[in-house]
């Protein structure tokens, strides 16, 4: 079972189609591994092959490197107070604040998808 979650895992992951959290729903429910560590986990599952995507959008040019800079700027300090704040806080709290993160997503698609409205894209990007 683990090497066939880690194939379609792998594999959505690389499609940009949502494969780590297929990986966190199967180790936190699934298995006995506590929420903190699935995220661990997940989060060096997602390590490569984001630089992989990176490395592949910057040469077919699809990558802002100005915008990637400024969302690093903030976006780097904010995950580490997140890294420290997931570490201190409970896991049952850790687990409901997922469901609750997941079930916001999952109604904002629906919504999405029945009412037809596109996602916004932002003109000032640049």
């Amino acid at each position: 079972m683990n090497i066939l979650v880690g194939i379609l895992t792998g594999a959505t992951a690389s499609m940009g189609l949502g494969g780590g959290f297929i990986l966190l729903v199967y180790l936190s429910v699934f298995t006995e591994i506590p929420q903190d560590i699935a995220q661990g986990i997940n989060l060096l599952f997602f390590l490569p092959i984001a630089l992989l995507s990176l490395i592949i959008h910057i040469k077919n040019k699809l990558t802002d490197l100005k915008l990637v800079g400024k969302y690093l700027i903030l976006g780097l300090p904010c995950a580490v107070v997140g890294s420290y704040v997931a570490g201190i806080t409970d896991v049952a709290v850790l687990r409901k604040l997922f469901g609750i993160f997941v079930l916001y997503i999952g109604i904002n698609q629906l919504y999405v998808s029945f009412t037809n409205k596109p996602c916004k894209k932002r003109s000032d990007s640049k």
